[in-house]
């Protein structure tokens, strides 16, 4: 164990100091006073070690366009920021409110907050319960903001960044965004309007849902 840690980078192993620390400060809170829950510890770090817990905010969106029904995305603010603006087909499951919630272990579940921590402590809280398919969302809600609705688009792009760029713009308009172009933003340029919240034109409708397998089925 003691090489399995040595051999970890530098980045690898402030991500598991990051995830033991939002275990801890979990747990020792009063929601979660007394649940039993148990973490390994190496298969901890193999995961922080290969990032197989995260999903980017291009990889979501695209889910949603497609309109993949077989995940569920967990909003982790409280209700009033959730109400405000949250992420197509989220579900608002308060950090607070998640050891009773109605989560089942044979689901895909993509957690995600304004940045880190609280994402980083709800994974930690299921994946100590036995929850195998729990994925962050990298980078928050603030990566959503700033890669999928407000991208920036340099100036003077070369070919195949233009090509690369069109997507960008036209996933950004899909969800209500509108792609910043132009010199690098600042401290004085105006806070962006977040989208209302409609469901994204030429959105693929998902299926009626279907009621829940029953787990370990």
């Amino acid at each position: 164990m003691k090489d399995f840690y040595a051999n970890l980078s530098l980045n690898k192993k402030l991500g598991l100091f990051a995830f033991v620390l939002g275990f801890l400060a979990l747990f020792a809170g009063s929601p979660y006073h007394g649940s039993e829950a148990t973490v390994n510890a190496k298969e901890l770090a193999l995961i922080v070690e290969k990032e197989v817990d995260h999903v980017s905010v291009q990889t979501l969106a695209d889910w949603i366009i497609q309109g993949k029904s077989d995940f569920r995305l967990i909003d982790l603010r409280n209700e009033k920021d959730f109400a405000e603006y949250h992420v197509p087909s989220a579900e608002n499951v308060p950090l607070s409110g998640l050891d009773q919630s109605n989560l089942q272990h044979n689901e895909k579940i993509i957690l995600y907050s304004d940045g880190g921590i609280h994402s980083a402590q709800a994974w930690m809280l299921l994946a100590a319960k036995g929850f195998k398919g729990v994925y962050i969302l990298r980078g928050g809600l603030e990566e959503w903001k700033d890669q999928i609705l407000f991208p920036h688009i340099p100036e003077n792009l070369t070919p195949a960044q233009v090509v690369e760029f069109a997507k960008t713009k036209e996933v950004s308009k899909f969800f209500g965004g509108a792609p910043q172009s132009g010199g690098t933003t600042d401290a004085a340029t105006p806070k962006l309007a977040m989208p209302k919240l409609e469901a994204p034109a030429g959105a693929q409708s998902k299926a009626a849902p279907t009621k829940k397998k029953k787990e370990g089925c």
